[in-house]
């Protein structure tokens, strides 16, 4: 169903919604969180300015590639008030999220790795756990399940 028409320069939170692909809830969520920012009508609707659909799919790309929203706020803070991130600004930001995307990865591996010596464990061996107790530091403390709550 198409939404009412607003000025050129305007958008309807429903709108943006409809070009974004990205529901109204995720949208009042990501202005909660200080991503995207509108105005209030005299009426108090929210009007987005049209560069918000770019910063919408801004904050998407960079969530489809792991990047969390606080990343995401810090980077676009650091573009002028309410400017669009260019090509310029998406190879300059993911140029900094590399690092910390290979480092994940370089973790997801080890854990990956690590989950072989785990096949016939079953988690029975604390001693000797590459995930729950790495190079039996626990052991240090003393006999017994240390990480178990009490009942």
């Amino acid at each position: 169903m198409p939404r009412p028409h607003t000025p050129f320069h305007e958008l309807t939170v429903g709108q943006v919604a409809d070009r974004s692909g990205v529901a109204i809830s995720a949208l009042h969520f990501y202005e909660r969180k200080g991503l995207i920012r509108s105005v209030r009508t005299a009426t108090n609707q929210r009007r987005f300015s049209r560069e918000t659909l770019r910063r919408v799919a801004f904050i998407r790309a960079s969530q489809h590639v792991g990047i969390s929203l606080a990343a995401i706020r810090d980077a676009l803070d650091q573009l002028p008030s309410e400017r669009t991130p260019t090509p310029d600004d998406w190879a300059q930001l993911s140029a900094t999220w590399r690092t910390e995307l290979d480092d994940r990865i370089a973790q997801l591996q080890a854990l990956r790795d690590q989950l072989t010596d785990c096949i016939g464990c079953g988690c029975l061996s604390l001693r000797s756990c590459h995930l729950t107790n790495p190079r039996d530091v626990l052991g240090r403390e003393g006999a017994g399940a240390r990480r178990l709550p009490h009942p």
